[in-house]
């Protein structure tokens, strides 16, 4: 998560990471995965969440999953997402900047990887072109403006709400996506858009419905 947020920013941002991370580990939503994947899913829910000590077993978890699946464009979005949260653990900008690079590099190749074979479930009950494309959006939304990621980032968080598939995706998904398009929403002032995405977690009575009502009471503007 960029450092540049706000204090209400990086209030909505780390619910959105943290709804994503939550439910893809999930298992009453979807079938037990093998263990592999469950660690990797728990370090990157734990690492969302402002653990940076599991940033780096996230990473690599993901990266020797990637390896192992190399065509599995799911897991290759992961791996790219854990790798670039990787940059805010050094203080070195080449470093850093490497990192970061890297990591865009590898959610860019999990996009490219995307056919209409991938509409289908991949890693658990949700389409896997939606859930690449969200992990991507909230990558490129997190990195630094000077990145210049930023409007990729909402166009892909656009396709994924406006995509004929996202009404079948299972309510744990469609909630975490409806969360991250509100802190998009605040963030550019959209309060009004804010307050509608958040009213849909609620009334669709969502695993996120609690941190919507939150936000609602304390108002989802910057």
């Amino acid at each position: 998560m960029s450092p540049l947020f706000s204090s209400c920013e990086r209030r909505f941002a780390v619910f959105a990471w943290l709804a994503l991370a939550a439910l893809v580990a999930s298992g009453s939503a979807w079938p037990a995965a093998d263990d592999a994947r469950q660690g990797a899913f728990r370090s990157f829910a734990r690492a969302s969440a402002g653990d940076d000590s599991a940033i780096e077993p996230a990473a690599e978890a993901f990266e020797a999953l990637r390896k192992a699946e190399p065509a599995n464009p799911v897991l290759t979005a992961y791996a790219g997402a854990s790798i670039a949260m990787q940059a805010k653990t050094t203080l070195a900008p080449l470093k850093k900047m490497s990192l970061a690079e890297d990591g865009l590099a590898l959610v860019d190749k999990a996009l490219a990887m995307l056919t209409p074979a991938h509409d289908a479930p991949i890693e658990r009950a949700t389409p896997g072109s939606l859930e690449v494309r969200f992990v991507a959006a909230n990558t490129f939304l997190a990195v630094p403006p000077f990145m210049n990621r930023a409007a990729r980032g909402r166009k892909l968080l656009s396709e994924v709400l406006a995509s004929p598939l996202f009404d079948k995706a299972p309510l744990p998904f469609q909630g975490s996506v409806w969360l991250r398009a509100a802190e998009l929403a605040a963030k550019e002032q959209r309060a009004d858009d804010a307050r509608r995405y958040l009213n849909e977690i609620v009334l669709r009575n969502a695993p996120q419905a609690g941190q919507a009502r939150d936000l609602l009471l304390k108002g989802p503007t910057p």
